[in-house]
């Protein structure tokens, strides 16, 4: 199977220039491709997954891919997908911004100086800046008409709400891309670009750019925009779509994220973010139909994505963490993941003059809302239905000590199979 065929397959390949020819260039030798990101945070979010996890399967398929930051884009802004002008950034803050995903891109392409074809980040600022305006509008604004750009449907869209309207600014964005395309297929001998859909506007312009100025063929491909099964944007359903900064969406966020997937949405999510084999994802596609309950794919799924972004640690203990919450061990546990987990369930502050030498788990229990009365929890530890860190407590003479927190902090209780409360020690 050929690399575009895995795209159709996992329903990535939304549309494609000259696609009988792209695929014989494909299989002729290598290709450089590229896909940008304009720099607008410092962190990538799980959005940016899907472009360039695409630029890795191409990677592995023995292409060579560019991930190209935006520092010069990003000071002028996309106005495709947008009703409004973006905030303009300061070169500082872009270059601060760009500092900040190198670490994360690393972890998603192979940027190893000893292979044949090893990931490269570029920054179209080095070759845009230098450039004078006149000198822009000569050798590149010429070769694009307005009634053109006007047809791209990011430029028209905005240009049909009159209140919002399109700057100068932003509507010579396309041109700038354009450029990046020709530089790159000048100096890096790239000739695909690939990119979501709301850029196909943008990638033709490229592809026209380097036919008139160079009379080279290339290539662009454009991925769909996803979306879940209600229709609402990915990423969007918490707030805000997850960050790939373990400081600003931990592990076990960003893992429960996806185990929480809609169900209809787990096995494209599987195709679409996982480079799990065909043949298993039909497998835990039809487990999934079988048994949806059991959650495999979901947890596949969640597993496949945080082991790719924050590592077989992060990812080990994010899926203990979630065990916990379901009876099992606390034990082998880091103290950030158990931290995090305690944030997710009522949490109580026990000031350590107060443990003393130990506490009546009677009193933990009332203390922490677990049970009304006193009186409550004597039954609920006589019924055996009282845990201290998961594990069964009967005695209503239990005492509490120092010694059963975890990190000396962490004391984690629960009533029943779902209700928990955590103690934390100050």
């Amino acid at each position: 199977m050929t690399i575009l065929d895995d795209l159709r397959w996992r329903g990535l390949l939304h549309d494609c220039t000259h696609p009988d020819e792209l695929a014989s260039h494909l299989a002729s030798s290598p290709v450089t491709l590229y896909s940008g990101f304009d720099p607008t945070a410092d962190s990538l979010h799980v959005g940016n997954l899907v472009p360039l996890l695409a630029l890795r399967r191409f990677q592995e398929a023995g292409h060579r891919p560019i991930a190209l930051a935006g520092g010069a884009t990003g000071m002028i802004g996309d106005p495709g997908g947008r009703t409004t002008e973006r905030q303009l950034l300061t070169k500082e803050q872009l270059q601060a911004n760009i500092e900040g995903v190198k670490s994360q891109l690393v972890r998603l392409l192979d940027f190893d100086p000893s292979l044949s074809n090893p990931a490269v980040l570029l920054d179209n600022a080095t070759w845009t800046a230098p450039i004078s305006f006149l000198d822009f509008l000569r050798d590149t604004g010429k070769h694009f008409t307005v009634n053109m750009m006007v047809a791209k449907e990011s430029v028209r869209a905005r240009m049909e709400d009159r209140e919002s309207g399109i700057s100068f600014t932003e509507f010579s964005y396309m041109l700038l891309q354009a450029h990046d395309f020709w530089y790159l297929n000048r100096e890096h001998g790239c000739t695909l670009q690939i990119g979501g859909s709301d850029q196909w506007g943008n990638i033709t312009a490229g592809i026209d750019l380097c036919r008139k100025k160079a009379g080279a063929q290339v290539f662009g491909i454009s991925l769909p925009l996803i979306t879940n099964s209600d229709g609402s944007k990915f990423g969007k359903s918490i707030g805000g779509a997850p960050s790939l900064d373990p400081n600003q969406t931990s592990p076990y966020r960003f893992y429960q994220f996806f185990v929480q997937t809609d169900d209809r949405d787990v096995i494209p999510r599987l195709k679409i973010f996982t480079f799990l084999s065909h043949e298993e994802i039909e497998s835990l596609s039809a487990a999934h139909a079988e048994h949806p309950e059991a959650r495999e794919a979901h947890k596949a799924l969640a597993a496949a994505l945080t082991n790719l972004v924050h590592g077989e640690t992060a990812k080990d203990d994010a899926i203990r963490a979630t065990g916990v919450l379901f009876g099992g061990s606390i034990d082998g546990i880091s103290e950030s993941a158990l931290a995090e987990l305690t944030s997710e369930v009522p949490n109580h502050v026990l000031p350590t003059s107060e443990l003393g030498s130990g506490i009546a788990l009677i009193d933990l229990l009332v203390r922490a809302g677990l049970s009304q009365s006193k009186g409550q929890a004597r039954k609920d530890i006589q019924g055996g239905g009282t845990y201290i860190n998961n594990k069964r407590r009967n005695d209503v003479q239990t005492r509490v000590t120092r010694e059963e927190f975890f990190f000396h902090r962490f004391l984690l209780l629960r009533k029943g199979k779902r209700n928990y409360a955590a103690i934390t020690l100050e």
